[in-house]
């Protein structure tokens, strides 16, 4: 699945679409990795799954990603996509 983050945002958020890409902002900065276990952890808040079901594939240094979610559905990801997740 496609994600755009937004680092050092004012708060956690998982929903709504940018570019074809779920958006993910997270409180956390870009550096030495935090932003990025920031948002390992709001998607599977978001998704109710443990974060060892969440992994980043691609993108690991950008803002567009690409992360793998296991056990989650098309319907979910609509779901959260449209506002309605876990956080």
């Amino acid at each position: 699945m496609d994600i755009l983050v937004q680092p050092r945002a004012s708060r956690v958020a998982v929903g709504g679409v940018h570019d074809g890409r779920l958006r993910v902002a997270v409180t956390a900065p870009p550096v030495d990795g935090e932003a990025n276990a920031a948002v390992l952890e709001a998607l599977a808040a978001a998704f109710g799954i443990g974060k060892r079901a969440v992994a980043i594939v691609r993108g690991e240094t950008g803002r567009r990603k690409t992360v793998r979610l296991d056990g989650v559905n098309a319907a979910r990801v609509r779901q959260v996509a449209a506002g309605r997740g876990r956080l």
